[in-house]
């Protein structure tokens, strides 16, 4: 079995900017439905998602080529989100025979980080 590890923090302030200068065209472009309805325009929990999206590009191999960041979701209670991939990267998880994907993450009032665990056989 092969392991790989994805980590990312991101700055609640850059959320909060994000959301200032481009309002429901970030939100649109990063988040699916789910993710949005869930997070609620909470900064917090959208760094959260973020962090998420990241580590498992990271996790998948792909930190430095894009992908349609709508293709990796982030769902769940808490500390531990609920990974589901679809389109490009869950084509990338495919090809990479990735079986598992488990994430955790954490925030405060400043900073969101997650951590990513691929499993592939």
């Amino acid at each position: 079995m092969d392991v790989q590890i994805g980590i990312d923090l991101v700055e609640v302030a850059e959320i909060e900017q994000s959301l200032a200068l481009h309002g429901d065209r970030f939100l649109d472009r990063v988040f699916t439905p789910a993710e949005r309805a869930r997070a609620r325009g909470n900064p917090r929990l959208l760094a959260s998602g973020f962090a998420a999206k990241e580590a498992t590009m990271k996790a998948l191999g792909r930190a430095d080529e894009a992908v349609e960041w709508r293709s990796i979701e982030a769902l769940g209670d808490r500390g531990d989100p609920q990974i589901t991939l679809h389109g490009e990267a869950a084509r990338i998880a495919d090809a990479r025979s990735v079986t598992a994907l488990s994430a955790t993450v954490s925030a405060d009032r400043a900073r969101a980080i997650a951590i990513v665990v691929a499993e592939a056989t």
